[in-house]
Protein backbone atom coordinates (compact mmCIF):
# COMPACT_ATOMS: atom_id res chain seq x y z
CA UNK A 1 0.00 0.00 0.00
CA UNK A 2 1.28 3.32 -0.95
CA UNK A 3 0.52 6.20 1.42
CA UNK A 4 -1.82 8.72 0.70
CA UNK A 5 -0.75 11.74 3.40
CA UNK A 6 -2.96 14.28 2.77
CA UNK A 7 -1.54 17.79 1.79
CA UNK A 8 -1.18 20.60 3.91
CA UNK A 9 -1.80 24.04 3.61
CA UNK A 10 0.99 25.27 5.61
CA UNK A 11 3.65 23.03 3.42
CA UNK A 12 2.15 24.15 0.26
CA UNK A 13 2.82 28.19 1.34
CA UNK A 14 6.20 27.50 2.95
CA UNK A 15 7.39 25.11 0.31
CA UNK A 16 11.55 24.90 0.12
CA UNK A 17 11.45 27.51 3.00
CA UNK A 18 9.95 24.88 4.69
CA UNK A 19 12.84 22.38 3.63
CA UNK A 20 15.45 25.44 4.98
CA UNK A 21 14.17 25.92 8.20
CA UNK A 22 12.94 22.31 9.03
CA UNK A 23 15.08 20.88 12.29
CA UNK A 24 17.88 18.31 11.89
CA UNK A 25 16.78 15.09 13.04
CA UNK A 26 18.72 11.70 12.82
CA UNK A 27 16.95 8.26 12.97
CA UNK A 28 18.58 4.76 13.90
CA UNK A 29 17.18 2.47 11.71
CA UNK A 30 15.13 2.35 8.29
CA UNK A 31 11.95 1.49 9.76
CA UNK A 32 11.77 4.43 12.69
CA UNK A 33 13.12 6.63 10.03
CA UNK A 34 10.37 5.92 7.49
CA UNK A 35 8.22 6.71 10.25
CA UNK A 36 9.54 9.71 10.92
CA UNK A 37 10.41 10.68 7.29
CA UNK A 38 6.53 10.27 7.06
CA UNK A 39 5.63 12.81 9.44
CA UNK A 40 8.35 15.32 7.97
CA UNK A 41 6.92 15.22 4.51
CA UNK A 42 6.32 18.36 3.02
CA UNK A 43 8.86 19.49 5.95
CA UNK A 44 12.25 18.50 5.71
CA UNK A 45 14.15 15.18 6.00
CA UNK A 46 15.36 13.16 8.14
CA UNK A 47 19.16 11.17 8.23
CA UNK A 48 19.39 7.31 8.38
CA UNK A 49 22.45 6.43 10.93
CA UNK A 50 22.42 2.62 10.58
CA UNK A 51 21.72 1.96 6.97
CA UNK A 52 19.42 -0.88 5.97
CA UNK A 53 22.20 -3.30 5.42
CA UNK A 54 23.77 -3.50 8.41
CA UNK A 55 23.08 -4.70 11.83
CA UNK A 56 21.66 -2.20 14.03
CA UNK A 57 23.22 -4.62 17.05
CA UNK A 58 27.20 -3.48 16.14
CA UNK A 59 27.03 -1.07 13.73
CA UNK A 60 30.42 0.91 13.90
CA UNK A 61 29.63 4.44 12.41
CA UNK A 62 30.79 6.09 9.15
CA UNK A 63 32.01 10.06 9.44
CA UNK A 64 28.48 10.72 7.09
CA UNK A 65 26.56 8.92 9.93
CA UNK A 66 28.99 10.34 12.98
CA UNK A 67 28.55 13.62 11.55
CA UNK A 68 24.81 13.71 11.20
CA UNK A 69 24.54 12.46 14.93
CA UNK A 70 26.11 15.97 15.43
CA UNK A 71 24.11 18.39 13.29
CA UNK A 72 20.66 16.81 14.61
CA UNK A 73 18.74 18.91 16.73
CA UNK A 74 16.44 15.69 17.40
CA UNK A 75 17.35 12.07 17.71
CA UNK A 76 15.07 8.94 17.53
CA UNK A 77 16.25 5.54 18.37
CA UNK A 78 14.74 2.41 19.47
CA UNK A 79 16.81 2.33 22.61
CA UNK A 80 19.78 0.60 24.47
CA UNK A 81 18.23 -2.51 24.29
CA UNK A 82 18.42 -2.18 20.16
CA UNK A 83 21.54 -0.63 19.53
CA UNK A 84 23.75 -0.47 22.80
CA UNK A 85 26.46 0.98 20.85
CA UNK A 86 24.96 4.07 20.13
CA UNK A 87 24.85 5.18 23.41
CA UNK A 88 28.64 6.96 23.53
CA UNK A 89 28.18 8.57 20.50
CA UNK A 90 25.10 10.23 21.57
CA UNK A 91 26.29 11.50 25.21
CA UNK A 92 29.14 12.55 22.69
CA UNK A 93 28.20 12.84 19.57
CA UNK A 94 24.51 13.89 20.43
CA UNK A 95 25.46 16.80 22.72
CA UNK A 96 22.65 19.21 23.11
CA UNK A 97 19.90 17.29 21.00
CA UNK A 98 16.92 16.81 21.88
CA UNK A 99 16.28 12.69 22.40
CA UNK A 100 13.27 10.38 22.08
CA UNK A 101 14.10 7.11 22.92
CA UNK A 102 11.20 5.09 21.97
CA UNK A 103 11.21 1.97 24.30
CA UNK A 104 10.64 4.59 27.19
CA UNK A 105 8.11 6.43 25.66
CA UNK A 106 4.85 5.09 28.58
CA UNK A 107 2.58 3.88 25.50
CA UNK A 108 5.03 2.19 23.84
CA UNK A 109 3.71 -1.40 24.09
CA UNK A 110 6.65 -3.37 25.11
CA UNK A 111 6.96 -7.60 25.52
CA UNK A 112 9.66 -9.78 27.71
CA UNK A 113 12.54 -11.70 25.87
CA UNK A 114 11.80 -15.13 24.86
CA UNK A 115 14.20 -17.80 25.83
CA UNK A 116 14.83 -21.27 24.75
CA UNK A 117 14.75 -22.49 21.40
CA UNK A 118 11.25 -23.10 21.02
CA UNK A 119 7.97 -21.02 22.39
CA UNK A 120 5.82 -21.96 24.50
CA UNK A 121 2.27 -22.13 23.10
CA UNK A 122 0.60 -18.48 23.70
CA UNK A 123 -3.35 -17.31 23.16
CA UNK A 124 -3.29 -15.06 20.29
CA UNK A 125 -7.24 -15.49 19.42
CA UNK A 126 -7.94 -12.38 22.24
CA UNK A 127 -4.60 -9.91 21.10
CA UNK A 128 -6.38 -7.76 18.91
CA UNK A 129 -8.58 -6.37 21.47
CA UNK A 130 -6.52 -6.12 24.38
CA UNK A 131 -3.93 -4.11 22.23
CA UNK A 132 -6.86 -1.64 20.89
CA UNK A 133 -8.03 -1.45 24.31
CA UNK A 134 -4.54 -0.56 25.57
CA UNK A 135 -3.36 1.88 22.81
CA UNK A 136 -7.05 3.90 22.92
CA UNK A 137 -6.10 4.10 26.75
CA UNK A 138 -2.27 5.22 26.56
CA UNK A 139 -2.39 7.56 23.35
CA UNK A 140 -5.86 9.43 23.77
CA UNK A 141 -5.17 12.93 22.25
CA UNK A 142 -5.32 14.20 25.96
CA UNK A 143 -2.14 12.14 26.52
CA UNK A 144 -0.11 13.71 24.21
CA UNK A 145 -0.89 17.33 25.67
CA UNK A 146 0.34 15.87 29.24
CA UNK A 147 3.53 15.21 27.30
CA UNK A 148 3.83 18.33 25.92
CA UNK A 149 3.51 20.12 29.09
CA UNK A 150 6.29 18.00 30.23
CA UNK A 151 8.36 18.94 27.52
CA UNK A 152 8.35 22.54 28.73
CA UNK A 153 10.12 21.50 31.91
CA UNK A 154 13.23 20.05 30.31
CA UNK A 155 15.75 23.00 30.64
CA UNK A 156 14.92 22.88 34.63
CA UNK A 157 15.65 19.01 34.41
CA UNK A 158 18.83 19.04 32.58
CA UNK A 159 20.68 17.82 35.04
CA UNK A 160 19.03 14.85 36.58
CA UNK A 161 20.38 11.72 36.57
CA UNK A 162 19.68 9.90 33.06
CA UNK A 163 17.82 7.11 34.90
CA UNK A 164 16.05 9.39 37.61
CA UNK A 165 12.72 9.28 35.06
CA UNK A 166 12.41 6.16 33.13
CA UNK A 167 9.06 6.79 32.43
CA UNK A 168 9.53 9.67 29.77
CA UNK A 169 12.18 8.94 27.25
CA UNK A 170 12.85 12.74 26.53
CA UNK A 171 14.13 13.18 30.34
CA UNK A 172 15.80 9.97 30.40
CA UNK A 173 17.84 11.38 27.48
CA UNK A 174 18.22 14.77 27.60
CA UNK A 175 20.69 14.97 30.31
CA UNK A 176 23.38 12.88 28.05
CA UNK A 177 26.49 14.08 26.50
CA UNK A 178 28.69 16.89 28.29
CA UNK A 179 31.44 16.62 26.15
CA UNK A 180 31.87 16.64 22.12
CA UNK A 181 34.55 14.41 20.86
CA UNK A 182 36.56 15.87 17.71
CA UNK A 183 36.97 11.99 16.82
CA UNK A 184 33.85 10.76 15.71
CA UNK A 185 34.88 7.54 14.71
CA UNK A 186 36.79 7.01 17.78
CA UNK A 187 33.85 7.39 19.90
CA UNK A 188 31.90 5.22 17.66
CA UNK A 189 34.36 1.92 17.87
CA UNK A 190 35.21 2.53 21.91
CA UNK A 191 31.44 2.14 22.08
CA UNK A 192 31.06 -0.62 19.96
CA UNK A 193 32.74 -2.66 21.63
CA UNK A 194 30.23 -1.95 24.36
CA UNK A 195 28.18 -5.56 24.52
CA UNK A 196 28.66 -6.53 20.86
CA UNK A 197 25.96 -8.64 20.76
CA UNK A 198 22.62 -7.23 20.85
CA UNK A 199 20.18 -9.55 22.50
CA UNK A 200 21.76 -9.22 26.01
CA UNK A 201 18.83 -6.63 25.93
CA UNK A 202 18.73 -4.28 28.69
CA UNK A 203 15.89 -5.18 31.50
CA UNK A 204 14.93 -8.13 29.46
CA UNK A 205 12.61 -6.14 26.66
CA UNK A 206 12.25 -7.32 23.37
CA UNK A 207 13.57 -3.97 21.73
CA UNK A 208 11.76 -5.16 18.05
CA UNK A 209 8.73 -3.24 19.09
CA UNK A 210 8.53 -1.21 15.83
CA UNK A 211 7.11 -4.71 14.38
CA UNK A 212 3.89 -3.80 16.07
CA UNK A 213 2.02 -0.95 13.60
CA UNK A 214 0.03 0.08 16.46
CA UNK A 215 3.29 1.11 18.27
CA UNK A 216 4.89 2.95 14.97
CA UNK A 217 1.00 5.13 15.36
CA UNK A 218 1.87 5.71 19.24
CA UNK A 219 5.73 6.62 18.24
CA UNK A 220 4.55 9.04 14.85
CA UNK A 221 2.38 11.21 17.00
CA UNK A 222 4.78 11.71 19.54
CA UNK A 223 7.24 12.22 17.41
CA UNK A 224 5.35 14.87 15.50
CA UNK A 225 4.24 16.50 19.06
CA UNK A 226 8.06 16.98 19.49
CA UNK A 227 8.65 18.57 16.08
CA UNK A 228 6.46 20.69 16.79
CA UNK A 229 7.90 22.04 20.23
CA UNK A 230 11.42 22.44 18.21
CA UNK A 231 9.60 24.04 14.90
CA UNK A 232 6.10 25.60 15.69
CA UNK A 233 5.83 27.14 12.51
CA UNK A 234 5.06 23.57 10.98
CA UNK A 235 3.75 22.12 13.85
CA UNK A 236 0.38 21.97 12.00
CA UNK A 237 1.90 19.79 9.23
CA UNK A 238 3.66 17.47 11.35
CA UNK A 239 0.36 17.01 13.17
CA UNK A 240 -1.31 16.29 9.84
CA UNK A 241 1.31 13.95 8.63
CA UNK A 242 1.05 11.93 11.66
CA UNK A 243 -2.54 11.70 11.40
CA UNK A 244 -2.57 10.63 8.31
CA UNK A 245 0.36 8.17 8.43
CA UNK A 246 -1.96 6.22 10.96
CA UNK A 247 -4.90 6.30 9.54
CA UNK A 248 -2.79 4.08 6.85
CA UNK A 249 -1.17 1.59 9.02
CA UNK A 250 -4.53 0.98 10.76
CA UNK A 251 -6.37 0.28 7.56
CA UNK A 252 -3.03 -2.01 6.62
CA UNK A 253 -3.51 -3.53 10.13
CA UNK A 254 -6.80 -4.47 9.07
CA UNK A 255 -6.19 -6.15 5.93
CA UNK A 256 -3.02 -7.96 6.59
CA UNK A 257 -6.07 -9.04 9.87
CA UNK A 258 -7.68 -10.56 7.19
CA UNK A 259 -5.24 -11.76 4.86
CA UNK A 260 -3.67 -13.88 8.00
CA UNK A 261 -6.31 -15.25 9.28
CA UNK A 262 -6.45 -18.37 7.38
CA UNK A 263 -2.77 -19.42 8.80
CA UNK A 264 -3.60 -18.36 11.79
CA UNK A 265 -2.99 -21.51 13.49
CA UNK A 266 0.45 -23.05 11.25
CA UNK A 267 3.06 -23.21 12.95
CA UNK A 268 6.30 -21.69 11.63
CA UNK A 269 10.31 -21.44 12.92
CA UNK A 270 12.19 -17.91 12.51
CA UNK A 271 15.46 -17.18 11.94
CA UNK A 272 15.92 -15.34 15.15
CA UNK A 273 13.51 -14.51 17.77
CA UNK A 274 12.63 -10.95 16.54
CA UNK A 275 9.03 -11.29 15.25
CA UNK A 276 6.40 -11.69 18.57
CA UNK A 277 5.33 -8.23 18.16
CA UNK A 278 4.23 -9.27 14.50
CA UNK A 279 3.09 -12.57 15.92
CA UNK A 280 0.89 -11.10 18.38
CA UNK A 281 -0.70 -8.07 16.73
CA UNK A 282 -1.67 -10.59 13.97
CA UNK A 283 -2.96 -13.86 15.91
CA UNK A 284 0.11 -16.05 14.16
CA UNK A 285 2.02 -18.93 15.95
CA UNK A 286 5.86 -18.88 15.75
CA UNK A 287 7.41 -22.13 17.35
CA UNK A 288 10.71 -21.38 17.58
CA UNK A 289 14.35 -19.52 16.48
CA UNK A 290 16.71 -21.09 14.98
CA UNK A 291 19.37 -18.43 17.08
CA UNK A 292 18.76 -16.28 19.57
CA UNK A 293 20.37 -13.16 17.79
CA UNK A 294 21.14 -12.23 14.10
CA UNK A 295 24.90 -11.85 15.72
CA UNK A 296 25.38 -15.04 16.57
CA UNK A 297 24.85 -18.92 15.26
CA UNK A 298 23.17 -21.04 16.46
CA UNK A 299 24.59 -24.36 18.55
CA UNK A 300 24.22 -27.53 17.33
CA UNK A 301 21.78 -28.42 20.23
CA UNK A 302 19.32 -25.49 19.44
CA UNK A 303 19.89 -26.84 16.25
CA UNK A 304 18.55 -30.33 17.13
CA UNK A 305 16.00 -28.70 19.80
CA UNK A 306 14.31 -27.16 17.11
CA UNK A 307 14.48 -30.09 13.75
CA UNK A 308 12.24 -32.23 16.86
CA UNK A 309 9.91 -29.08 17.44
CA UNK A 310 9.46 -29.07 13.59
CA UNK A 311 8.63 -32.89 13.49
CA UNK A 312 6.46 -32.65 16.76
CA UNK A 313 4.30 -29.85 15.87
CA UNK A 314 4.35 -30.22 11.98
CA UNK A 315 5.77 -27.13 11.35
CA UNK A 316 5.28 -26.39 8.17
CA UNK A 317 7.89 -23.19 7.13
CA UNK A 318 10.87 -21.95 8.35
CA UNK A 319 11.50 -18.54 7.55
CA UNK A 320 15.21 -16.92 6.89
CA UNK A 321 16.71 -13.27 6.30
CA UNK A 322 18.07 -11.83 3.40
CA UNK A 323 21.38 -10.70 4.60
CA UNK A 324 21.57 -14.33 6.53
CA UNK A 325 22.27 -17.82 4.66
CA UNK A 326 19.43 -19.74 4.09
CA UNK A 327 22.04 -22.91 4.66
CA UNK A 328 21.27 -23.32 8.61
CA UNK A 329 17.31 -23.33 8.12
CA UNK A 330 17.45 -25.67 5.13
CA UNK A 331 19.46 -28.30 7.38
CA UNK A 332 16.60 -28.61 9.58
CA UNK A 333 14.69 -31.00 7.70
CA UNK A 334 12.01 -31.04 5.08
CA UNK A 335 9.93 -27.62 5.70
CA UNK A 336 9.39 -24.86 3.21
CA UNK A 337 11.56 -22.46 3.45
CA UNK A 338 10.66 -18.66 2.99
CA UNK A 339 12.20 -14.87 3.70
CA UNK A 340 10.84 -12.70 5.53
CA UNK A 341 12.49 -9.08 5.99
CA UNK A 342 12.33 -6.96 9.22
CA UNK A 343 14.11 -3.78 8.77
CA UNK A 344 13.79 -3.15 5.08
CA UNK A 345 17.09 -4.58 3.55
CA UNK A 346 15.44 -4.52 0.02
CA UNK A 347 13.29 -1.64 0.40
CA UNK A 348 14.28 2.09 -0.32
CA UNK A 349 14.45 3.77 2.65
CA UNK A 350 11.76 7.22 3.09
CA UNK A 351 8.32 7.73 4.03
CA UNK A 352 6.79 4.28 2.05
CA UNK A 353 9.48 2.21 3.76
CA UNK A 354 7.48 1.30 6.83
CA UNK A 355 4.39 0.18 5.57
CA UNK A 356 5.96 -1.44 2.60
CA UNK A 357 7.73 -3.58 5.22
CA UNK A 358 5.02 -4.80 7.08
CA UNK A 359 3.15 -5.54 3.71
CA UNK A 360 5.85 -7.26 2.90
CA UNK A 361 6.27 -9.35 5.64
CA UNK A 362 2.66 -10.14 5.90
CA UNK A 363 2.66 -11.93 2.07
CA UNK A 364 5.53 -13.64 2.75
CA UNK A 365 4.82 -14.94 5.70
CA UNK A 366 0.91 -16.04 4.34
CA UNK A 367 3.07 -17.98 1.04
CA UNK A 368 5.01 -19.72 3.10
CA UNK A 369 2.04 -21.31 5.37
CA UNK A 370 -0.09 -21.85 2.67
Amino acid sequence: MMRTLLPTTLAVLLGTTALADAPRVAVDIAPVHSIVAAVMEGVGTPDLIVPTGASPHDHSLRPSEARALDEAELIVWVGHGLTPWLEGPLDSLGEGAEKIELLKLPATRLMELREGATFAAHDHGHGEEEHDDHDHEDHDDDKHDDHGDEHASHDEHADHDEHAHDDHAHEDEHAHGEHKHDDHEEASHDEAGHDGHGHAHADGVDPHAWLDPQNAVIWAAAIAEELGHLDPDNAQAYANNATAFGSEIKALTAEIEQELQPVSDKPFIVFHDAYQYFETRFGVAAVGAVSTSDAEDPSPRRLAELGEEIEALDAVCALTEPQFNPGIINALGDVRVGEIDPIGVSVEPGPDLYATLIRNMATSLAACLK
